[in-house]
């Protein structure tokens, strides 16, 4: 019985994560569905794999009995799960260490690291607190107004902790490689979030000039790190044709989700009630 609660857990996934479709619509309203399909098919397999070894391999649910193969393949699975995760901090941790190394420099009211490259590259890098990385070569190419554009955007990406939200998105997507759908989400989940912080940014300084500061810094190939940073770069030219649109386009809200349309969350639970079932 265990093993078919396993295997409906997977079909399920694999459907939702099949039924994706790059779509149009407000920023709202792509980013609750990459959002809920994205996270909720790994959080059904999740929870599925800790009601099995939660009801462990003896006993019978059902009228049906159980075995030990379910328990060991839950147990294989979050194993997997957590060997990803801490290979993942620990790359994050060196991303945080090798930020700290570099030089403080002051820029106005701002303290920033100063990275030793021509590269242009602007940056938070961190966890929780996330400190802000630029470059020699950005402070010496961007002219003082475009230099605040960058600055209010990387303070978008503080406000929201992207790099702390990011780095557990990041470990769902090493763990549900092999569902359907997972790098086109995760690109998705991408650009809205720096659709997010050009939105915040824009509210601050010039909409215009903070598209011209985009296109100069994705134009020299910036360096660039999906692991604990959030940076303005942007290697994608769809992702960048989007970016450009929306800050030349009227304003759009991107307030939090309210706390309902985390209700549909609640389902991806259900395994766990099979727990009373269990004799």
């Amino acid at each position: 019985m265990h093993l078919v609660m396993i295997l409906i857990a997977l079909a399920v996934a694999w459907w939702l994560r099949s039924s994706w479709r790059e779509s149009e619509g407000t920023w709202n309203l792509r980013w609750r569905r990459s959002l809920f399909l994205f996270l909720f098919p790994p959080l059904l397999i999740f929870m599925t794999a800790i009601a099995v070894l939660f009801m462990g391999p003896k006993g019978n649910m059902g009228g049906m009995y159980t075995g030990s193969i379910s328990c060991i393949l839950a147990l294989i699975y979050l194993g997997i799960f957590a060997i990803l995760c801490i290979q993942l901090a620990f790359q994050g941790w060196q991303s945080v260490e090798s930020a700290r190394n570099c030089p403080l420099v002051n820029l106005g009211d701002r303290r920033a690291r100063l990275l030793q490259t021509e590269a242009m590259f602007a940056g938070q890098i961190g966890f929780w607190q996330p400190e802000l990385v630029v470059s020699v070569g950005l402070l010496q190419t961007l002219s003082p107004n475009h230099l605040e554009s960058v600055l209010a955007h990387e303070q978008g990406h503080y406000q929201y902790r992207d790099t702390f939200w990011f780095f557990w998105l990041g470990w769902v997507r090493s763990c549900t490689a092999w569902l359907p759908n997972t790098e086109p989400l995760w690109q998705e989940l991408l650009v809205l979030r720096e659709l997010r912080a050009d939105s915040y940014a824009a509210l601050q300084v010039d909409p215009l000039v903070l598209a011209e500061s985009l296109l100069l810094v994705v134009s020299t190939s910036p360096l660039s790190s999906e692991i604990c940073c959030a940076a303005l770069g942007s290697p994608s030219a769809d992702r960048l044709e989007q970016r450009v649109e929306a800050l030349l386009a009227p304003p759009e809200p991107t307030t939090e989700s309210q706390l309902q349309s985390w209700h549909t969350f609640l389902l991806a639970f259900l395994p766990l009630v099979s727990v009373i079932f269990h004799t």
